[in-house]
């Protein structure tokens, strides 16, 4: 297969993809514009291109006529990359190509960060929390006639230097007959205590060796979804994972409505089976798909945000919204998963990811944990953005955290055809800078349905950058399309007509849609700014930064940094960590260190309450333009922008 080079005329931009990759998608990754309103799906015709050296596989529809096929035109959306190629973009005669190099610059996403489980073997750091021994007892005699559950102790202590056990309750019950079903060759599963010098558990016996199969459970309880991992204990591979929104949506689509519900009569206990339930979809998908028996499962680690815990543990939420915003407990005890409504065996324990405040929770302690930010020397920042986004600076010596309510302009909520990453949501986006048509790429390469909150970054981030927005969110009127217009008052662009949109109207993004992703990016632009002024830093001392969340690798980072929803900084210093709380515990499920490092990390975590902070609404009232009022914090955007002025 192999990596293949694509060359752009008269661009003269080249790019290094991989085979098989669209040419359509290919021409956005190298800042080449190509008009394309049908979101990838072939029906508009728009984004003819002419193959002037080498071969692409497919790129003919029947909008393509044959004589122009045969001069070499394709449709860059339907072609994909088989070798080597020089594709030219048709420009009218009279049109100056001079302003096509100032085009935006190419598409810079994040290092996607792997968990490199060899290394945590190399490093001494792969010790499940829970592990399985195999062993074969002596029988009992009349003359060696210890008890059941003593004779397993002494034999785990003599052989295996197993000290301080204690067989718990359950195991007792079961033991006679599971140690004579099989001649006593049995398989015990010991649980580690989390702090270095208490009791280790047996867990659970059973007859024969059973060994190889010991399994663990990493969720993430999210206020949207819930996802859930797999994991084998032997290998520390990821058998298999799925995700399931969480039921509780139907009760509030965020935690301040869901805390309202809570307080009704039976609220509580009703989000509680609901999002209980959820968890058991997600969980019987995973068994199921990887093949495994749920009584081989060990153990199951959880995280979610303060809120999201508190209702899966059946705790009342409501003084996480009252000040002084006082949650129950920051640090939860092991838990009975069956006992939870989990349906896991009786010898699963549930370990919960501990809080920092109301609205700094388990997934940020997790997804510090899991990125192992709070190990390194190096200074720090990591991102979490969502409905709330949450902010954490520091290294191996020190941590302070905040949250700020950036609302949910970036899943879907607020913006008129806002939705959440699904098939036919856009997530790419260029604009022609003469006819200011769009170049529109959907998930699945199909008609567009709405915006996802990737493409809703970029398309501010082109918009403003080209002109067609000021730094208000408002549209240009004076510029020469019909894609720009009013309905009802309210100023707006078609992104696709009717005729090549995947729903029965045209598909629009409007000046109310930019005022929400102003007021959504200036939140976490500003938690950000007040959060390193308070530990007396600027955003030019932060050594590398680690970006959380549901964005995935497909967020253009120069365009977050344009609009102002990241400060300007290296792109080389961002890693892309994907779902931090799932890693946090899947890292935790694969290493007894993790969980005993994670009491520490929270002690010394300080938490900053933005609203109590007096700077954070003066840098939020900056923040309410694209990008800023202070255009020096963007020296390469500002840069740029001149360029054009100049060019114009």
């Amino acid at each position: 297969m192999g990596d293949h080079t694509v060359t752009f005329l008269p661009h003269n931009k080249t790019i290094k993809v991989p085979s098989g990759e669209m040419l359509l998608r290919a021409a956005l990754e190298a800042g080449v514009h190509i008009n394309a309103s049908c979101g990838g799906e072939g029906v508009c015709g728009k984004c003819r291109v002419i193959i002037e050296e080498g071969e692409v596989a497919d790129g003919v529809t029947e909008k393509l006529k044959k004589s122009d096929q045969e001069k070499g035109y394709r449709l860059a959306c339907r072609s994909r990359i088989a070798g080597d190629v020089t594709v030219r973009i048709p420009v009218e005669s009279d049109v100056d190509a001079s302003i096509l190099t100032l085009n935006i610059p190419p598409r810079q996403t994040a290092r996607v960060h792997q968990m490199d489980f060899e290394e945590l073997k190399e490093k001494g750091l792969f010790i499940p929390p829970v592990e399985k021994k195999y062993i074969e007892l002596p029988e009992p005699t009349t003359q060696d006639n210890l008890a059941d559950a003593t004779r397993l102790v002494s034999f785990l202590k003599l052989n295996h230097d197993e000290h301080r056990l204690v067989v718990r309750l359950p195991v007792i019950r079961k033991l006679p007959d599971i140690l004579r079903e099989e001649g006593f060759k049995i398989t015990a599963t010991i649980a580690r205590p989390v702090q270095e010098g208490r009791k280790s558990h047996i867990i659970n016996v059973d007859p024969g060796d059973t060994t190889a199969y010991n399994y663990a459970i990493a969720m993430d309880i999210g206020t949207t979804t819930i996802y859930g991992q797999l994991l084998d204990l032997v290998s520390g591979d990821v058998l298999a994972e799925h995700g399931e929104f969480n039921g509780q949506i139907s009760y509030g689509e965020d935690v301040i409505s869901r805390i309202v519900y809570a307080e009704k009569p039976g609220g509580l206990r009703k989000l509680q089976t609901v999002v209980i339930k959820t968890i058991n979809d997600v969980i019987r998908r995973i068994v199921q798909k990887a093949s495994v028996d749920c009584d081989e499962i060990s153990t199951i680690t959880l995280a979610g945000n303060t809120t999201m815990t508190q209702l899966l543990l059946a705790i009342n939420p409501r003084c996480l919204r009252r000040a002084p915003y006082v949650p129950a407990s920051t640090i939860y005890p092991p838990i009975s998963a069956a006992g939870l409504g989990i349906e896991l065996g009786d010898h699963v324990t549930a370990l919960v990811y501990p809080a920092i405040s109301s609205y700094v929770g388990g997934d940020i302690v997790a997804g510090v944990m899991g990125s192992t930010m709070y190990r390194t020397e190096k200074l720090t920042l990591y991102l979490d953005i969502g409905t709330n986004a949450e902010v954490v600076i520091g290294n191996r010596d020190w941590l302070a955290c905040a949250a700020c309510s950036a609302g949910p302009a970036f899943e879907g909520g607020g913006i008129q055809f806002g939705m959440r990453a699904a098939k036919g949501a856009i997530q790419d986006f260029s604009l022609d800078p003469v006819a200011w048509e769009p170049m529109l790429m959907t998930i699945g390469n199909v008609r567009p349905r709405g915006i996802a909150g990737s493409g809703l970054i970029t398309m501010a981030a082109v918009m403003f950058e080209m002109g067609l927005v000021d730094s208000q969110g408002k549209f240009n009127r004076d510029l020469d399309t019909p894609r720009i217009r009013e309905t009802d008052g309210i100023g707006e662009y078609v992104l696709a007509w009717e005729e090549n949109a995947g729903v029965d109207r045209d598909i629009v993004i409007t000046e109310v849609d930019m005022d929400n992703l102003i007021r959504a990016k200036g939140a976490i632009y500003a938690g950000c700014q007040t959060l390193l002024e308070e530990v007396g830093l600027t955003i030019g001392d932060v050594e590398q930064i680690f970006l959380a969340g549901g964005f995935g690798s497909y967020v253009d980072l120069e365009k977050a940094m344009t609009i102002g929803l990241l400060p300007e900084t290296d792109a080389d210093k961002v890693t892309y960590i994907g779902n931090g709380s799932l890693m946090g515990c899947k890292m935790s499920s694969l290493t007894n260190r993790i969980r005993r490092d994670v009491v520490d990390v929270t002690r010394k975590m300080t938490s900053f309450e933005l609203s109590e902070t007096g700077s954070y609404m003066d840098h939020y009232v900056a923040a309410l333009f694209l990008p800023h009022t202070d255009i020096s914090l963007f020296p390469r955007l500002k840069s740029r922008m001149d360029a054009r002025k100049k060019a114009s």
